[in-house]
């Protein structure tokens, strides 16, 4: 009978985290995740036979956990007209962690080298598109609304400006205005 497996994925892709962090996704090596995650390099190769194959599992996971998180506010307002991207909105106030902001910046150096480590995140936006476009009561300026709420998220993610609470909280207000409304094709 073979040994009972006893290390956590979860724990792996934590430590995952935790070097792409700190020294990049360029960085990371299996090598560095077994150290910080205090368990062999053969442990890590087990769930993850290349360097690819783990920071792929660390983007599903950041992106699973981004989804859920906003979902959490989507089912808030269910029943409520355009819930979806009402409930996006509001997630979009809190600001993001340091170390969420350190993990998210540092993978854009993986995805920009790598069309299929871009695929889950493709593949989201993609549902989320679609899902604001049959959804929405006037799709037209949900999507505005949509496109306006994550460049905010963004920006402050890759830390190129960061709002006070109070004024992202605003931003955020102003940005639901366009929910509401049905923007046309600029007239000649």
């Amino acid at each position: 009978m073979g040994r009972h497996r006893t290390i956590d994925r979860e724990a792996v892709l934590d430590a995952a985290e935790k070097v792409v962090s700190r020294d990049g996704a360029v960085h990371l090596t299996l090598e560095a995740v077994a150290a910080e995650a205090g368990i062999s390099k053969a442990s890590v190769l087990y769930d993850y036979k290349t360097k690819r194959a783990l920071i792929r599992a660390v983007i599903e996971r950041r992106v699973a956990v981004e989804t859920a998180y906003i979902q959490t506010f989507v089912d808030a307002l269910a029943g409520e007209p355009d819930a979806l991207i009402r409930g996006r909105l509001a997630s979009a106030s809190r600001l993001r962690s340091d170390e969420e902001r350190a993990v998210a910046f540092n993978l854009c150096a993986a995805l920009a080298q790598d069309a299929e480590l871009r695929e889950p995140i493709q593949q989201i936006n993609r549902v989320q598109v679609a899902e604001i476009a049959e959804q929405s009561t006037h799709p037209r300026g949900a999507m505005l609304a949509f496109l306006a709420a994550q460049g905010l998220m963004l920006m402050e993610w890759f830390e190129l400006h960061c709002w006070s609470a109070e004024e992202r909280e605003r931003l955020v207000a102003d940005i639901g205005w366009l929910v509401d409304q049905s923007p046309g094709l600029p007239t000649a």
